[in-house]
């Protein structure tokens, strides 16, 4: 019979990386709203940092337990989106692209630490919590990669098609934001026919190394 402490020990190595990247990913959101004029995020209580006011049922749990099953080892998910309102922001179009920037930026910052997480582990030398904290680090710093390059993609609901959208002439950004509707299709598209791996995989592979090297973990 499985050893049910080293099950759930195993299975944290996973779900507080995830569960805190698309936390502090939503919540980067509503505090660079919230820092150009709309509230709309903290009014609804979503400036916390507590997950459950994040999750989707879907897109965080279902989806990613699935994919989870499925050969390839990519997990792809998402959690429910913090509201903004655009028409609130002092600079509407530029703000709105500084503020969906704001969650892939959050996330680069979240891989920097947990490589701290996983240095303080090296550092250590506990028998129990040094392995834990190293691979709760390595997961914490490739799914943080992952949720942050995936999200750049200039495609239309991502933060990526956000941010172009609003760099965009209005008239062409007008043109361009009738993607979205299409978005997700077109991201599962990609990943069914193995071309979304190879697109984001050199960015994510070589943000780590170059995490890995600077924070002396190599």
């Amino acid at each position: 019979m499985p050893d049910l402490s080293e099950f759930l020990r195993q299975l944290s190595v996973w779900v507080i990386p995830g569960l805190f990247a698309i936390t502090v990913h939503e919540v980067a959101h509503g505090y660079v709203a919230r820092l150009f004029g709309d509230r709309t995020a903290e009014m609804v209580g979503r400036l916390t940092l507590n997950p459950l006011k994040h999750v989707d049922p879907m897109g965080t749990v279902i989806v990613p337990l699935i994919m989870l099953l499925l050969p390839g080892n990519f997990i792809f998910g998402w959690a429910k989106p913090v509201p903004v309102a655009q028409r609130n922001l002092r600079n509407p179009r530029r703000d709105m692209a500084i503020v969906a920037a704001a969650g892939p930026m959050s996330n680069i910052a979240m891989a920097v630490f947990w490589a701290l997480v996983a240095k303080a582990g090296i550092s250590i030398g506990n028998e129990w919590l040094s392995p834990w904290l190293v691979n709760v680090g390595a997961v914490g710093i490739l799914f943080n990669l992952v949720l942050a390059v995936l999200n750049l993609l200039p495609i239309p609901p991502l933060d990526g098609g956000r941010v172009v959208s609003n760099l965009l002439p209005a008239g062409v950004s007008d043109k361009f934001d009738r993607i979205e509707p299409y978005g997700f299709m077109i991201i599962i598209g990609l990943l069914v026919f193995g071309v979304l791996g190879r697109i984001i995989a050199p960015p994510i592979y070589f943000l780590r190394d170059l995490i890995i090297t600077v924070m002396g973990l190599g």
